[in-house]
């Protein structure tokens, strides 16, 4: 004697029927220059914004924004951009913590670090919003501990918003996927704004040439 659940089973599967999925949504969406765009909506978004021509460059604003913070530690995600750079060497006169090469207690370091630097998977146009996934090196603490997260944003990495950005990706989904909109901001119920309450009080990108 079929069970209330076989019966169940059974009315579902008599009504399943072969359905095509919707094609994949693309963004009908176009700025002239997704540089500027990106810039303008950052600043909306409290975001900073530095351009530079090239990755030396770039490299050189980021030692004067480092310089002008007066940061004395830094915790870096490794990345293959910033793996690729002798930072230890550039700023002997830091502390640097390199993630997932530098022995000790991350989570310690962040909580104590001047800035933390990273990288982007894809920097939005239409939000000025950054996505920053995590996995092997990279962690989620190096950017959202620190006071000041700081990104090297090469421009090949901008796209005009997150239905295109998502659109492109195939493969393996990372471990978690953050979207960044400027420093932390928190309301009340009154709808006052604070800055860095649970989060970077100042969210800085570096876009260059690539």
């Amino acid at each position: 004697m079929a069970s209330a659940r076989d019966e169940i089973m059974a009315r579902v599967a008599a009504q399943r029927r072969d359905a095509t999925p919707p094609p994949v949504w693309r963004s009908r969406r176009h700025f002239e220059d997704l540089r500027d765009r990106f810039e303008e909506s950052l600043r909306k978004v409290k975001g900073e914004t530095i351009r530079a021509v090239s990755l030396d460059e770039a490299l050189a604003c980021l030692d004067r924004v480092l310089d002008d913070l007066g940061a004395r530690s830094v915790v870096i995600n490794d990345e293959p951009l910033l793996a690729g750079l002798d930072l230890a060497a550039r700023w002997p006169e830091r502390a640097l913590h390199l993630v997932g090469q530098t022995p000790g207690d991350l989570r310690a370091f962040c909580a104590s670090a001047d800035v933390g630097l990273s990288t982007v998977d894809a920097a939005l146009a239409e939000t000025g919003s950054v996505i920053v996934t995590s996995g092997p090196g990279r962690s989620r603490l190096a950017t959202l501990l620190p006071p000041v997260h700081i990104a090297l944003v090469p421009v090949s990495r901008l796209t005009p918003d997150l239905f295109t950005f998502t659109a492109a990706r195939s493969g393996a989904q990372p471990a978690m996927l953050t979207i960044i909109s400027g420093p932390s901001k928190t309301a009340d119920i009154e709808q006052t704004m604070a800055i860095g309450v649970h989060g970077p009080k100042r969210f800085i990108v570096i876009l260059f040439d690539d």
